[in-house]
C-alpha cells in the first residue's frame, strides 16, 4: 500500500526544520580530533596506526612520531567537509563518479580519525562504497568496506558491505532477484540509513521496470524509514517521487515534496534538479 502524504508529512518536516539549522562549509583541514585532556590536533596532522593515533607532522605542541591510543580522543570537531554533501547529491543523481572525486580526498584526510566518535569519514567512506558499487567495482567495494568493518568492530561486517553487494549485483541478473536483495536491507533489524538507501535503489529499478505504483511507494518509504538523518537522500526520494504525484495529477503535493527537497539539499546539484522540476509544475 503506498503511503499517504499526510502519513510521511511529519517526518518531511522534520527534515526540512533539521537542514535549515545546518551550515555546510568548512574545508576537511579545519577539523581537529580533541582528547580527553583538552587539548586537539588538526585531523591532516595525524594518521591511524591500528588503535593508535600517531602525529604525522610537528603541530602545535605535538612532534611528529608522538602516538596516542584512541581511546583517549575524545571525539572530531568542526563542520562536516562540504564536499560530503555535494558528492552524496551526485551519488543520488546517478553520477557516482563524479561523487568519487569530491569524496577521494575527504577519505583520505580523515582516515586518521576512522576510530574516533564523532568523525566525518565514515560517512564519506560509506559514500564512497556505494559510488563504487555503483559503478561496478567490486575490489575497490570490498577494499573500502573492510576499512569501514575494521572501524566499527563492534558491529562486525558493516551493513553498509551487504549494500554494496547487493547493488553490484549485474544488470543481467533477473530483476527480482536484485529486488529481493534490496528488499532484505529495508526490513528486520537494518540501520536506519542502510534501509533508506535500499528502499531509494528499489525504487530506481522499480522505475526501470515500469512498476510504477511499487517505485513510488519505494521512494516514500524513504523519510519514513530515515527521518532524522537522511536530509540529501530524503530529498532525492521526495524528488523522484514527485514525478509519480505529478503523472497522477496530485500536483500540490508533487510541489509541496519539491520545495521539500530544495529546503534541506542546499547549494547542491539535487536542489538544481528539484527546481526545475518545480518550475515545470508552474
Amino acid at each position: 500500500m503506498v503511503p499517504s502524504f499526510s502519513n510521511i508529512r511529519t517526518a518531511l518536516l522534520a527534515c526540512a526544520a533539521a537542514a535549515a539549522q545546518v551550515t555546510v562549509s568548512g574545508a576537511a583541514d579545519g577539523a581537529r580530533v580533541v582528547f580527553q585532556n583538552g587539548r586537539s590536533i588538526p585531523v591532516t596532522a595525524i594518521t591511524l596506526q591500528g588503535d593508535k593515533l600517531v602525529v604525522t607532522a610537528d603541530a602545535e605542541g605535538f612532534s611528529q612520531g608522538q602516538t596516542f591510543p584512541v581511546q583517549s580522543a575524545d571525539h572530531v570537531y568542526g563542520e562536516k567537509p562540504a564536499e560530503v554533501r555535494q558528492a552524496m547529491a551526485l551519488l543520488l543523481l546517478g553520477q557516482p563518479k563524479e561523487a568519487q572525486k569530491l569524496l577521494e580526498p575527504v577519505v583520505a584526510q580523515h582516515r586518521g580519525t576512522a576510530k574516533v566518535p564523532g568523525n566525518f569519514w565514515l560517512e564519506a567512506a560509506r559514500a564512497m562504497l556505494v559510488a563504487h558499487a555503483l559503478s561496478g567495482n567490486q575490489p575497490k567495494c570490498s577494499e573500502i568496506g573492510k576499512e569501514i568493518s575494521d572501524a566499527t568492530p563492534a558491529q562486525g561486517i558493516d551493513p553498509f558491505v551487504s549494500l554494496g553487494k547487493a547493488l553490484l549485483m549485474p544488470a543481467s541478473a533477473a530483476a527480482e532477484d536484485r529486488l529481493l536483495a534490496l528488499r532484505d536491507l529495508t526490513v528486520g533489524n537494518q540501520p536506519a540509513d542502510v534501509s533508506a538507501y535500499a528502499s531509494f535503489y528499489s525504487g530506481n529499478l522499480l522505475k526501470e521496470e515500469k512498476r510504477d505504483a511499487e517505485a513510488m511507494e519505494a521512494y516514500l518509504a524513504v523519510p519514513c524509514l530515515f527521518p532524522s538523518g537522511g536530509m540529501i537522500l530524503n530529498a532525492a526520494a521526495e524528488t523522484k517521487a514527485s514525478d509519480f504525484l505529478a503523472a497522477l495529477g496530485r500536483r500540490e503535493e508533487a510541489m509541496a515534496l519539491l520545495n521539500s527537497a530544495i529546503r534541506a539539499c542546499g547549494e547542491t546539484a539535487l536542489a538544481e534538479e528539484a527546481k526545475k522540476r518545480l518550475e515545470s509544475l508552474k
